[in-house]
């Protein structure tokens, strides 16, 4: 099949913004235009973006509850009761999980932790997730992270039998929310500088309140508690979980990422090594190398690997447990393939550009910790909203959903709710469970919700750039100037550059379907890189080309280098 061409959408921002920027902030004019193109305005706002400082953050108690929530956990951590930390299984589950377990314990409290399994338990704080807690580790009180929010009958359960439950949380519900001894969700609030955060973020802001209030009440062990040094997990979560890095969630990706080249932790060293990272750790690495090792333990089997992995201080479990992710990751790997491709067979087989808005795709056996990743893929080749389902031997399904921009899911899945027996999630990214037989309908009615919304241009997928070039601009004091946005993730993404009109010297296949070039620019050979490209193409002649600019760091030597998005011939 062929899928239409990208449009090249270049914005173009008020001259006078952009030329005070650039003077009042010694920056690059090219890079002055990202910043009035991303919203960038406020000369507070600027400053905060290009020194993202941790005392920026804001007040942890504006987060709903979190008073209530605090006054109750150092009520327990005085009478010594019995604590577990309730996660999730994905990354920002693990790392919040991490997080909080290692601060109560040094906040004098010895608490449990517990990650259910995503075949045999589910998602979040169930009726059985809890009743096996509750059997195992008898706690008085639950806290959970990156979860919870719609739990409304476990915490119901919970709390009629004595034990408190303390909900910390992001996500949006569709089931209601519970009535737990205290709900922190920022969703929730009405802050809306702080409703992004990701289920680490609002563990660390519960965090934070504890060793602030603990302060004022002159307990030493929150004196002496430095909170700087768990921001690598912060980070990690929040990268990670796809949040938007700007605001406070910059902030603490930013911080965290710096911390986490200062870990010494033997896991992070270990995870490090097998994902073969010789450099400075930035989002990339977070995002593409360290979390998916950290998830592949839930999606394959059990997230316990990966959270034994982050809270030993023992170099030989460490390296165990990191060989243990490593190979699951690739047991992932393959099955991802093989799912993928079953998938693109059964959508060729209905695919109509102008009667498919929505995909929805189903199989007996396809594992539910891999549907999501599977979804993310198809919708960067259909880009349309996706739904992929793994359906269990009782005939129940459990499937991922990946959005497009112009497509809110959680309001989607809302209209053709009846078909299904949960869902919940983001705008851009949820999860729902269907039985086999409403699979058919379910597909029908979600392309037709989906049409209503989706029209002309919305399907076409987009490339925006920042900038125009010339060629002279095309060096290595815009690349470096360009680390001051880094972290780059969602919502700050890096720069997208054009140039036009340029010829390339030389092209060649590489690896599995990728291209090398070089690039003439004004009298310079420069190397570029085209991922999923192949030379043929490429047109003859000279091209436009859109791409992100990088410095090339490999055994002391410095080269600039092109990631090329698209090309065309010149214009």
């Amino acid at each position: 099949m062929t899928l239409p061409a990208k449009r090249w959408l270049v914005t173009e921002p008020d001259e006078a913004h952009v030329q005070r920027i650039a003077v009042e902030h010694d920056l690059a004019v090219p890079l002055a235009r990202v910043l009035v193109n991303r919203g960038h305005l406020d000369e507070q706002e600027i400053s905060t973006f290009l020194d993202p400082a941790l005392n920026r953050v804001g007040d942890p108690f504006a987060l709903p509850d979190m008073a209530k929530a605090v006054a109750r956990i150092w009520q327990a951590i005085d009478r010594k009761e019995s604590v577990l930390v309730f996660g999730d299984y994905d990354v920002d589950g693990v790392t919040s999980t991490t997080l909080l377990t290692r601060i109560l314990d040094r906040l004098g409290n010895r608490p449990k932790s517990f990650i259910p399994h995503r075949i045999t338990d589910g998602y979040g704080l169930t009726l059985e997730s809890f009743e096996k807690v509750r059997e195992k580790h008898a706690p008085q009180l639950i806290i959970t992270v990156d979860c919870g929010t719609g739990s409304v009958e476990a915490v119901a359960a919970a709390q009629d039998q004595g034990i408190d439950v303390i909900v910390t949380d992001h996500h949006e519900t569709s089931t209601g929310v519970a009535e737990a001894f205290a709900v922190v969700n920022p969703k929730l609030g009405k802050e809306e500088s702080i409703q992004m955060l990701a289920g680490v973020g609002v563990a660390f802001k519960l965090c934070h309140a504890l060793l602030k209030q603990g302060r004022d009440d002159g307990r030493e062990t929150a004196e002496k508690l430095d909170l700087r040094r768990f921001m690598h997990l912060v980070a990690m979560g929040t990268v990670a979980d796809m949040v938007p890095l700007v605001g406070e969630n910059r902030i603490l990706a930013a911080f965290g990422i710096d911390e986490l080249n200062r870990c010494t932790e033997p896991g992070i060293a270990a995870l490090g090594k097998v994902a073969g990272i010789r450099e400075e750790f930035n989002a990339y690495h977070v995002g593409f190398l360290l979390g998916p090792r950290i998830n592949a333990a839930g999606r394959m089997d059990h997230s316990g690997a990966a959270l034994d992995l982050l809270l030993t201080g023992e170099k030989g479990d460490a390296e165990a447990l990191a060989l243990a992710l490593d190979t699951a990751n690739r047991e992932r790997q393959e099955m991802e393939k093989q799912m993928f491709s079953e998938a693109e067979q059964q959508i060729d087989r209905y695919f109509q550009p102008d009667e498919t808005f929505a995909i929805v795709v189903a199989n007996e056996g396809w594992h539910p910790g891999v549907v999501g990743i599977v979804a993310s893929r198809l919708v960067q080749k259909y880009y349309r909203p996706v739904v992929v389902i793994g359906i269990d031997e009782n005939g129940l399904g459990k499937g991922s959903c990946r959005s497009i921009d112009a497509f809110d899911l959680v309001g989607g899945l809302g209209k053709v709710s009846g078909h299904l027996e949960r869902f919940g999630g983001h705008k851009m990214a949820a999860g729902l469970q269907i039985q086999r037989g409403h699979v058919d309908a379910f597909r029908t009615d979600f392309n037709r919700v989906a049409a209503e919304v989706l029209i002309d241009e919305a399907l076409v997928p987009q490339i925006k750039i920042d900038a125009w070039l010339e060629p002279a601009e095309v060096n290595y004091p815009l690349c470096a100037q360009t680390e001051r946005f880094m972290p780059f993730g969602l919502k700050n993404p890096a720069p997208v550059w054009a140039i036009k009109d340029v010829a390339i010297s030389d092209k060649r296949g590489v690896g599995d379907g990728h291209m090398k070039l070089v690039v003439d620019l004004a009298g310079r050979r420069v190397d570029a890189i085209a991922f999923n490209r192949v030379p043929d193409e490429l047109p003859e002649g000279r091209v436009d080309l859109v791409f992100q600019l990088k410095i090339n760091r490999f055994r002391g030597a410095e080269n600039l280098q092109l990631t090329v998005l698209d090309f065309r011939a010149a214009t």
